[in-house]
């Protein structure tokens, strides 16, 4: 990683820290760590709306997908071609949702390299000793444990930010639980609508939880970007995918 590049990160977090400084006191840089990551989120809003758009038109096209399936029956490079060509004539990209994703992780990854350096142009870096709550923003879960256990003083921070990964998480398994029920993924025959999105829907609620493993082994820094963005995806895919969502009371009557 480019040195001048991680030069004028750590710049950057150490100025959104003192402008924060007069409200968050000793938490301004954690503060600087949530409105950076909300910053990140906001740049790539534009991309996740134009993801929802895609989604949408995908479902759209089940029909169509069902029909292609039943045409092509085994024959899976002709199927590949149709399906190809439909998404082009279509204007819809199967890949646009893994967009707003991979154009965070770089953002992530300078956060966390940031706060696991012990030096930053040969200098020592100052930022490792800042804190949240007496929690050290360079330090991990198993750091908190050594120092005070669970709920010791560090612990009850990482108590915190687990118990609003698992709400978060919860809300997400709940919500697309119940859009893969108004979203059939098998087509007639028993065939998948779309190749392997059975076998996916399986385990895709359940990849919020993971985040709460992720949460436990970065340092505290990169924990809550992590927290930040993944409580905002909840609450954009809310928003953004409300009209694919049916309400709990619509699927009982429906069943």
């Amino acid at each position: 990683m480019s040195s001048s590049l991680f030069s004028a990160f750590a710049s950057l977090a150490e100025h959104l820290a003192a402008v924060l400084e007069p409200v968050f006191h000793g938490a301004s840089t954690a503060a600087a760590i949530v409105l950076f990551t909300a910053l990140v989120r906001l740049a790539v809003h534009p991309l996740s709306r134009q993801a929802a758009r895609g989604q949408k038109a995908q479902a759209r096209l089940r029909p169509q997908m069902n029909a292609l399936r039943a045409k092509h029956g085994k024959d899976s490079k002709a199927l590949q071609k149709a399906v190809m060509e439909l998404h082009a004539a279509e204007k819809v990209s199967p890949l646009s949702g893994c967009l707003p994703g991979l154009l965070q992780m770089p953002a992530f990854f300078l956060l966390y390299h940031l706060f696991s350096s012990t030096s930053i142009s040969g200098k020592a870096n100052g930022l490792l000793d800042h804190t949240l709550f007496q929690a050290p923003l360079g330090g991990h879960w198993a750091d908190a444990l050594a120092h005070g256990g669970v709920f010791g003083a560090r612990g009850l921070v990482y108590v915190v930010l687990f118990a609003v990964v698992a709400a978060v998480a919860t809300f997400n398994y709940r919500r697309m639980k119940r859009q893969m029920a108004a979203t059939p993924v098998m087509a007639a025959g028993g065939q998948d609508a779309v190749p392997g999105m059975a076998a996916m829907s399986k385990f895709m609620p359940l990849l919020s939880f993971g985040t709460l493993i992720s949460v436990a082994v970065v340092p505290l820094a990169a924990a809550l970007y992590l927290v930040t963005s993944t409580t905002w995806t909840a609450v954009e895919r809310a928003f953004l995918y409300k009209d694919m969502v049916p309400a709990p009371a619509a699927l009982a009557t429906a069943a």
